[in-house]
């Protein structure tokens, strides 16, 4: 028999996602202070950021609607023991403002470029989550001597690289859906304009709704290495995640030939938001792929 879906029903995985992401990295908050912060003036905009710990410096890019502290605060107090830490915000989100400026991955990716032109940084190791990983294809892409080692946790290069369900789950979202929600509580706490919410909410869910591909031909030609973190359910397509990481050099039998330079990370019994959650193993890979 065939299901027929309501609003209701759409909304479920998007209000769950939001409720996790809050009560989780809300709660536990960010344990560290940053040594740097501040603004800085990039493509049109002035974008947040904040620098901890010394050594050679890796950028963190964090998911859709989230902030550093959500994102990577039990992250950064470990990571920053034996690297610079740079995590920024973008367009919108946490500390830097709204802006009606055109949002797509390219402009992103531009934003992270002039931040680490503004900060003196020639190249870094990239790590980007769910919508940030997708930003750090773009970097490698269009930048890719910026990049020494990218990390993409929960992310594709192309929207096909998602479930149809993921695809589909911000069709028909408006605003409004998430008035009374904590995503509206975090953005008042820490907005530098607390009216914006409504078009930055528009601005966001045009964005996640838009079809991208950076190119089957343009991973191809990434020379740097890369670790592809994924849950085992955790929207990605794993058809077209084995693709991807054949286009990276891998999936071969190394016992025949040279391990592949790029590493492939599937977590068992994890979901796009507790992916996220298991700080210890995110940080046990990211130790052993960056050293």
């Amino acid at each position: 028999m065939k299901r027929v879906f309501k609003g209701s029903d759409i909304l479920k995985p998007v209000l769950i996602i939001t409720m996790l992401f809050f009560m989780v990295f809300q709660s536990k908050g960010q344990q560290s202070k940053p040594a740097e912060s501040g603004y800085i003036p990039v493509n049109g905009i002035k974008v947040y950021y904040e620098v901890y710990g010394q050594g050679k410096p890796v950028v963190l890019l964090h998911g859709a609607f989230m902030s550093i502290a959500m994102n990577w605060g039990q992250i950064i107090p470990e990571l920053s023991k034996t690297r610079k830490v740079i995590a920024i915000e973008m367009q919108g989100h946490g500390h830097t403002a709204y802006s009606d400026r055109k949002l797509d991955l390219p402009t992103l990716a531009s934003d992270v470029d002039g931040v680490m032109n503004y900060l003196k940084v020639d190249s870094a190791d990239i790590v980007g989550y769910s919508m940030g990983g997708s930003v750090a294809y773009q970097l490698i892409i269009q930048s890719p001597k910026r990049v020494n080692k990218l990390v993409i946790i929960s992310s594709t290069y192309k929207s096909t690289g998602w479930l149809p369900q993921v695809t589909g789950a911000f069709k028909g979202l408006k605003p409004e859906t998430f008035a009374n929600s904590p995503l509206k509580a975090a953005y008042d706490a820490i907005a530098p304009d607390k009216t914006k919410w409504a078009p930055f909410m528009e601005q966001m869910l045009a964005f996640v709704a838009t079809p991208f591909d950076m190119g089957d031909a343009n991973v191809a030609k990434i020379t740097s290495p890369v670790l592809i973190i994924s849950g085992d359910n955790d929207g990605l397509d794993k058809v077209e995640l084995a693709k991807t990481y054949q286009l990276l050099g891998g999936g071969v039998s190394a016992d025949m030939a040279p391990m592949p330079k790029s590493h492939l990370a599937i977590v068992p019994s994890q979901s796009h938001v507790g992916l996220m959650m298991q700080s210890k193993i995110i940080l046990g890979y990211l130790e052993d792929f960056l050293k």
